[in-house]
């Protein structure tokens, strides 16, 4: 039986950021279920740098966001990820949203992000032309990146120290022993065995899956699993943006925001619509809801230049209210080696080198 020092399930952006950074110390694979890595949430996504602005005071979202995008833009600058610090404009689209604006700055305080700059209205014209506001912010540290390329990127840091990424091959199953893990996997038709001593779930969308098949572990450590899609359309044709706006945050998400790729296409979304099953499905029946949310703080919005592009889904772990990562290991559930990681969710992009970090200390500190 083959053995390695850690294995990490699912090849998305966070799975290859841990495997990365930890094969610096230890000899580590990283298995992935289908053909490309990061073809779920990773890939599905507004590719926004985030500043920290929203998470709650001392929540894993707020501390590794924060870390996650100072460390990201080092990152991207050392291996040619190209990325644009293009800033974001928050804005209150009427005078009952000046009060969410004001709370929103207070807590990106809380949560050190200090660059926040209330804009006149004449910097508000100047900055974004066209949109409805009353009230408005500058994020500076706000960008955008090529999720492609970064994943790219992190595959490469691993290759340098000597780890593999191994596609097409699915978590079975693990056994442990006490010591190990005994890990089934399969590839094809064809099942093995690949023995651990850290064992790294990292499969997203399909994290609570997986730890439902590790024998140790007790059913009540495994969270329920949401499906939240969100769909994105792009504009057709010229426009007037220049950063990305973001009206204040719904419910389950950030709202029908603006967002630009690094080839100035612009593109609304995403929506929250929570599902019973994985579907990518794009629905053409929301456009009328996206152009009434857009014309909100965008009021010359030609609606027939908006196409339907793509959809997303987030792990989350709960139908009401804010959420936070859950990031558990040995302390939560009483296994050695095994670290869950359930509902990482926007900004865990922005926040995985952090969430690497974070992980790579523990994993280094069970093996001293």
């Amino acid at each position: 039986m083959e053995q390695v020092d850690t294995l990490v399930v699912g090849a998305g952006v966070v799975g290859l950021a841990i495997a990365a950074t930890i094969s610096e110390h230890q000899d580590t694979i990283v298995i992935e279920q289908h053909a490309q890595f990061g073809e779920h949430t990773s890939s599905r996504n507004s590719e926004v740098i985030h500043a920290g602005i929203y998470y709650p005071d001392n929540s894993l979202k707020a501390q590794l966001c924060v870390e996650g995008k100072a460390l990201l833009y080092d990152h991207c600058q050392s291996y040619h990820v190209p990325a644009q610090k293009i800033g974001k404009i928050l804005i209150a689209s009427n005078e009952s949203e000046i009060a969410k604006l004001h709370a929103l700055v207070a807590q990106a305080n809380n949560n050190g992000v200090c660059d926040l700059r209330f804009l006149s209205l004449a910097e508000l014209r100047e900055k974004a032309p066209e949109i409805k506001a009353v009230d408005g912010v500058w994020s500076p540290s706000t960008g955008i990146l090529d999720s492609h390329q970064l994943m790219l990127s992190y595959l490469n840091k691993l290759s340098q120290h000597g780890g593999h990424y191994v596609n097409n091959t699915q978590f079975i199953s693990a056994h442990y022993d006490g010591e190990y893990f005994v890990v089934t996997l399969k590839c094809g038709e064809q099942e093995f065995l690949l023995k651990c001593k850290t064992l790294i779930n990292a499969a997203g969308l399909f994290a609570q899956a997986c730890a439902n098949n590790i024998d140790a572990l007790a059913a009540h450590h495994i969270p329920p699993l949401h499906y939240c899609k969100g769909q994105y359309f792009s504009y057709q044709g010229r426009h007037p943006f220049k950063h990305l706006i973001y009206p204040m945050p719904e419910q389950h998400g950030l709202g029908i925001h603006a967002t630009l790729d690094l080839a100035g296409q612009l593109k609304f979304g995403p929506d929250t619509e929570f599902i019973d099953q994985l579907d990518y499905t794009p629905w053409e029946q929301a456009k009328p809801r996206f152009v009434e949310a857009i014309k909100r703080y965008w009021p010359k919005l030609d609606g027939t230049r908006l196409q339907l592009s793509y959809c997303g889904i987030r792990p989350k772990l709960q139908l009401q209210g804010t959420q936070d990562f859950v990031i558990q290991d040995s302390q939560q559930h009483g296994i050695k080696g095994l670290i869950n990681l359930f509902g990482i969710e926007s900004p865990g992009l922005t926040a995985s080198l952090a969430i690497a970090q974070k992980i790579a200390k523990q994993v280094c500190a069970a093996h001293e």
